[in-house]
């Protein structure tokens, strides 16, 4: 970003360092008012709504463990692939369901190494929730903590920074924009924490939109930013008592929109255009939000199917079958642990539902053999329906 690149209007300055110029945004709230319409809040209300209905259904259902996991899990792998991150849900599941499994290697190989990202996000988020629900509030010891939990293991490629759990030590860029140098980073980011504590200018979505914007700009940490920034969103949402649980899986949105979401940004850095990026960050929490009230109750109808099905007679597969809200991928072990029972017979249960079509297997193997829930998975893998 150079002297050409920005304009009047633009929120910020570029302050000269060596040969470039670094961008040095000016703190919130935005200095003009800004123009929202009568479309917009139209906009605002829809999302709103649809955030009180995905808290509704989140209190009012008999949230089994895999509706609450897999919305978050799939917020973490969204995150993760903006960052270049391939991992699915069949790594994640497979990871946790060998460690049940003590007949199968667990060592550390490529492929649980793939998912280290994802599992580090889940826990961040967890982390995240524990310390609201324990009476603090956002700071820059909580940003730095959760920095911490999502780098911590990475693989040396996938992290681009010695700085882990703390702010940055030499300026870094991203794409053609240089952000604000290390000596400037204290002072900005203790104003953006002042203006989310102090409870912003505007409804607190505007807010949150103002916030990502300006961490994201400020960008902080060596590396990780993408990542922290939008597990902030969920953070803030449940703050602000606008989710009940963290399944707004918003990086979908952005990870689908992904030129949207970089042009939005950078058009409010170069001439101060806050409302195009305002509209397209409600749209996505309105988009998101009816996306994951759409998905959970497709998996509730599910459930409460296969416990109409299989909850009256307590055989092993309809135990198996109800089991797969709690447990979705397994082995022939874990669902004898699982179900208490002999090898042969949880084997047997596990054809039986291969044959009904609840399970189906995922590696080809004639032995070590790994079975997923497949209405479940289609159900969590399907594309966007409200967009």
């Amino acid at each position: 970003m150079d002297d050409t690149e920005i304009e009047r209007e633009a929120p910020g300055e570029l302050v000269p360092y060596g040969r470039r110029s670094y961008f040095r945004p000016d703190p919130l709230p935005p200095a003009r008012d800004l123009e929202l319409t009568r479309e917009f809040y139209e906009l605002l209300a829809d999302a709103t709504f649809w955030l009180g209905k995905l808290s509704g259904i989140s209190l009012e259902l008999d949230f089994p463990p895999v509706l609450y996991t897999s919305l978050l899990r799939k917020e973490a792998m969204e995150s993760a692939e903006i960052e270049g991150a391939d991992v699915d849900y069949n790594a994640l599941y497979r990871l946790e369901t060998r460690q049940l499994d003590e007949t199968v290697d667990n060592e550390r190989d490529s492929d649980t190494k793939d998912t280290q990202e994802v599992l580090n996000y889940e826990q961040a988020v967890e982390d995240g929730l524990d310390t609201l629900d324990n009476g603090e509030s956002l700071s820059v010891e909580l940003f730095h903590g959760l920095h911490e939990t999502l780098l911590t293991g990475v693989p040396d490629d996938r992290v681009d920074t010695d700085t882990i759990g703390r702010y940055k030590t030499t300026p870094n860029h991203l794409g053609d924009f240089f952000p604000p140098v290390p000596n400037e980073i204290d002072g900005l980011m203790d104003a953006l924490v002042t203006y989310y504590r102090t409870g912003g200018s505007y409804h607190t979505l505007v807010d949150i939109a103002l916030f990502h914007y300006q961490f994201e700009t400020i960008h902080p940490y060596g590396d990780g930013n993408g990542r922290l920034g939008r597990l902030l969103i969920t953070l803030q949402l449940y703050d602000r008592g606008l989710l009940e649980r963290p399944n707004l899986y918003l990086s979908e949105y952005f990870n689908r929109n992904k030129e949207a979401y970089v042009d939005r940004m950078g058009a409010v850095r170069a001439r101060g255009d806050w409302e195009d990026w305002l509209s397209f960050f409600i749209r996505g929490v309105a988009r998101q939000a009816e996306e994951s009230v759409e998905r959970t109750l497709a998996l509730d109808d599910l459930r409460r199917r296969y416990q109409a099905e299989y909850g009256g007679v307590q055989y092993s597969k309809n135990r198996l079958a109800c089991r797969l809200f709690e447990q979705p991928y397994l082995t022939i072990q874990s669902a004898a642990n699982s179900l208490d029972v002999e090898r042969s017979t949880a084997s047997r249960a596990i054809d039986t539902l291969v044959d009904e079509g609840l399970l189906e297997e995922v590696t080809g193997n004639q032995r070590n053999k790994e079975y997923r829930a497949r209405e479940i998975f289609e159900i969590l893998e399907r594309p966007p329906q409200t967009y």
